[in-house]
């Protein structure tokens, strides 16, 4: 899922209000003092306040940017890192700013601090510290669950859609799996014949009933390629090899439906395979992804389809993942890796 950006207006918002709430207490004392024909007070506070409230605006500011939007967006940096990050930049951001405010505060106040009132500085900045911070979560949550939800309406109407182009162009199944039970009767002395069409029934049974499930276990697609590859070695015989090596405890793991059978298909509309180049499709687990590779080599000649296949792929596995796959080319190899999500 891309990131969105908090916007700047409610981060400003916010400091002003959060540096008013603190100041409230100062706020009324300047008001008594000016209220009370006190010129003495009125000079000093008035510049006292302002210095205070300007610098409280700032750090307040200053802190939610870094944790909302900085830290995510410009570093692009995510996890237990991320959190990291934020804390030692809103440390730094701390130790300068009172630094600063304690540099200025007697030139421009010309008001020498007190220990006092550097301890009572130093507590009330570490305290809307860690309010900003959790302010800032709360922010960065909720606009993560404002993508989050357009993107499963998204998802919702691209369902529809799709629901309604099946029901458009639907062939009723049933006629469909009997004309290919009549098929197989009719080829009943033909061994390879008759497989050929029961995987081909196994196979058009799986899209059918997998268009009920956004995602399935590995195990199920791994059998669903089993029925495609013996297909394909029925076209290409020798010219085509497909190696799968899936560790066992892996195979309960959830992808989107027929992602493996695409990927292997893509390999094979898009590579040239004859007897002198056969095409070799490896399919295998390592620690929390899934490969699917191949030699890279192009055919002479144009591919069928639209080539919007991994497109496809990576859109819904985005939406339904919240993960990207990841395409290599390297040292003439295609290389697709399909991370798969963490038990929790």
């Amino acid at each position: 899922m891309i990131l969105p950006t908090v916007k700047k207006q409610q981060i400003i918002k916010i400091a002003l209000l959060l540096a008013a709430l603190v100041s409230l207490p100062r706020n009324i004392h300047v008001y008594n003092m000016i209220s009370s024909g006190n010129e003495q007070f009125e000079s000093v506070w008035v510049v006292d306040f302002l210095f205070r409230l300007v610098f409280m605006v700032f750090f307040s500011w200053a802190i939610l940017e870094i944790n909302a939007n900085v830290v995510y967006i410009k570093f692009k940096l995510r996890g237990t890192f991320a959190t990291v990050s934020i804390i030692v930049l809103d440390l730094v951001m701390l130790f300068a700013t009172l630094t600063l405010w304690k540099e200025l505060h007697p030139i421009i106040v010309d008001s020498p601090l007190s220990n006092e009132d550097r301890g009572f500085l130093t507590f009330g900045y570490v305290t809307l510290l860690i309010v900003l911070y959790f302010i800032a979560r709360i922010l960065r949550l909720q606009a993560n669950q404002r993508v989050s939800d357009i993107e499963n309406e998204h998802l919702k109407h691209q369902n529809l859609q799709k629901e309604l182009t099946a029901l458009k162009n639907q062939i009723d199944p049933h006629f469909l799996f009997n004309s290919l039970n009549s098929l197989t009767s009719l080829i009943r002395d033909n061994e390879p014949a008759t497989l050929f069409v029961k995987k081909l029934s196994y196979m058009y049974r799986y899209i059918l009933q997998s268009g009920d499930s956004d995602l399935v276990s590995i195990r199920e697609e791994l059998k669903y390629l089993e029925s495609y590859t013996y297909l394909m070695k029925t076209r290409y015989r020798e010219r085509f090899e497909i190696e799968v090596n899936i560790a066992e405890g892996l195979k309960g793991r959830k992808i989107p439906p027929l992602a493996l059978q695409l990927l292997v298909e893509n390999a094979v509309k898009h590579n040239e395979i004859s007897e002198s180049n056969p095409l070799l499709v490896r399919v295998y687990s390592r620690e929390n992804s899934i490969f699917i590779e191949n030699p890279l080599r192009p055919r002479t000649t144009m591919a069928e389809g639209t080539g919007t296949g991994l497109l496809n792929l990576r859109k819904r596995y985005l939406l339904l993942q919240q993960q990207d796959i990841l395409v290599r080319t390297e040292n003439g190899i295609f290389q697709v890796e399909l991370p798969l999500r963490k038990i929790e």
